[in-house]
């Protein structure tokens, strides 16, 4: 006999009598197996049971008004804004507005010590003056000039007068000549002829055929013809002298046209020159006048007046200071031309610029003022980007009243642009959009606070024929897209094809394809198949576990000791 000794709790011990256990029957351990295993099936049925017990969350199909909307932040700025600054150098001398002075244009804001700008000014007065002077004279002397020229041609025209003159005596005393050769020639002949009958009245006489008085009278004429001729040849003697004398007389008439012609030159050279002097004393004083101008203006600066009216929101000056307009125009003084109305500066993203237009309204809010909402209108989408880090954003200027003057320049606001909207539409949440339910039916119906719920125990757990079973959004839902909500009739999920029109932040405007909706229709927006799932894969793992030393079919050995 095979016996086994061990200590009870009572301090006594105990005999087991191993012979006895080994004699016990062995359909007694398989009887045993078998309760176990099903003892576990049984409870995985249950668990599985109560895991595939889907709780759907509905809400009622709306009807009303949907707006999209594009959110952006941006800064507010005047609508207008001038910088005033200064053209001339110099120390400031006087101040006469201040941060949020209301200034009118032509108001005086600030100016500048005008002493070396005064002094500049009486200098181009003074060179002024002198120009004008020396112009004066200038023209005096090119007065004389034009005269002294008239008096000169005057004298070579006389000149060329006597020129001509002395030519046309030159040419009579040429003639005269000629005439009194003529008259020689004449002569000479008749004092030969007169000769020739004196010789043969000599002969005549001597032979007693002609008286002595004819002798006498043909001697006669024989001493007039020598006188005659002896007259004759004085006369061209003389004829010649007074054409020598007139040729004479034409060279010095020319050198003196000559002369006088070229006296004229050099009057008329000197009065050209006299001329460009003047000319160029006069445009000495438009010099004089455009700095006398120039300085004036200086002068002029140095009281810095308002452009506009508006209101100071900036001075970047003090008494005392000095400013330097070199090659950048300081800015002493920033006037907003109008606060009652302001710019508002939004940075839109590169997703969201498509669908903003000029035109669309807009609210937004300020820090300073967190529970007030604010309004306005788009005026302008600029094509300008701007990209810091690889994002591109656009500007969008939008037009605010500001009448009563809370809006300050440089505050951040936070606006929201509704960019499409429609009225009378079925609304339904994004979420719709997006479930997909599991296979089943729904057994019975509660009620939760906000929303109704479905209880479907009899579902099965198996993969949805609608496709994925998660109910989150698988994607962006987008204007014009089309897409699949379930709502709950008549004890069932009816799958509805849609259009999606205008979409929200939460909610989304849809028109059915094929079918209707109404108002007493329920959406389904999720279900409670996150915990059940997870519930489930839990039991399965408890299952895997009781069964991990399973060798054989029930009833056979186990990996536990015996």
């Amino acid at each position: 006999m095979h016996t086994l000794e061990r200590p009870a709790t009572n301090g006594r011990v105990t005999s087991v009598n191993l012979d006895t256990a080994r004699r016990r029957p062995r359909w007694m351990l398989a009887a045993l197996a078998i309760i176990c295993i099903a003892a576990i099936v049984a409870t995985l049925v249950v668990v599985r049971s109560r895991a595939s017990a889907i709780t759907y969350t509905t809400v009622p199909v709306q009807t009303g008004s949907l707006a999209q909307t594009v959110t952006a932040s941006g800064t507010l700025n005047p609508q207008n804004t001038i910088d005033v600054g200064t053209q001339v150098s110099g120390t400031i001398s006087e101040i006469d507005a201040d941060f949020n002075s209301h200034v009118h244009k032509g108001q005086v804001l600030a100016k500048i010590d005008p002493t070396t700008f005064q002094a500049a000014l009486d200098q181009a007065n003074a060179t002024l003056a002198q120009s004008e002077a020396q112009a004066q004279a200038a023209g005096a002397t090119a007065n004389g000039g034009s005269a002294s020229i008239a008096a000169a041609q005057a004298q070579a025209a006389a000149a060329n007068a006597n020129t001509n003159a002395a030519r046309q005596t030159a040419a009579a005393a040429k003639a005269a000549v000629v005439t009194a050769q003529t008259a020689v020639t004449r002569d000479a002949a008749a004092l030969t002829l007169a000769q020739q009958t004196v010789t043969r009245d000599n002969a005549l006489l001597a032979q007693g055929y002609i008286a002595q008085s004819q002798v006498d009278t043909d001697q006669s004429a024989l001493v007039a013809a020598q006188t005659t001729l002896s007259g004759a040849r004085a006369a061209v003697a003389q004829a010649q002298a007074q054409a020598d004398a007139a040729v004479a007389q034409i060279a010095t008439a020319a050198a003196t046209a000559q002369q006088q012609n070229a006296q004229t030159g050099v009057t008329g050279a000197t009065a050209a020159n006299q001329n460009a002097t003047h000319a160029a004393a006069v445009a000495a004083i438009a010099i004089q006048q455009a700095q006398v101008t120039q300085a004036e203006q200086n002068v002029q600066h140095t009281v810095i007046t308002s452009p506009v009216d508006g209101t100071v929101i900036a001075r970047d000056v003090s008494i005392g200071q000095t400013v330097a307009a070199s090659l950048q125009t300081p800015t002493l003084f920033a006037i907003a031309q109008n606060l009652g109305r302001m710019e508002l500066d939004l940075a839109v993203g590169e997703p969201d610029i498509g669908h903003v237009a000029a035109g669309d309204p807009i609210s937004f809010s300020v820090l300073a003022y967190p529970n007030r909402t604010f309004t306005g209108t788009v005026q302008q989408v600029r094509q300008d980007p701007t990209t810091v880090n690889n994002v591109v954003t656009y500007t969008v200027v939008v037009i605010v009243d500001n009448k009563d003057g809370a809006l300050l320049p440089g505050m951040t606001a936070n606006a929201t642009i509704k960019v499409a909207h429609v009225d009378n539409a079925d609304i339904v949440p994004l979420t719709a959009l997006g479930y997909t339910p599991a296979a089943g039916s729904v057994a019975h119906r509660t009620h939760t606070a906000g929303a109704s719920t479905k209880a479907a125990p009899n579902a099965a757990a198996g993969a949805s024929p609608w496709g994925a079973t998660n109910a989150a959004t698988t994607g962006a839902v987008t204007p014009g897209s089309t897409g699949r909500i379930f709502v709950e009739r008549a004890g069932a999920l009816v799958p509805i094809r849609v259009s999606v029109g205008i979409v929200g932040a939460t909610q989304a405007s849809v028109t059915p394809l094929h079918g209707t909706l109404t108002a007493n229709d329920a959406v389904v927006v999720g279900d409670s198949r996150g915990s059940a799932a997870a519930h489930d894969a839990s039991s399965s793992a408890s299952t895997r576990s009781l069964f991990a030393g399973t060798t054989g079919a029930p009833g056979g050995r186990t990996g536990a000791p015996r």
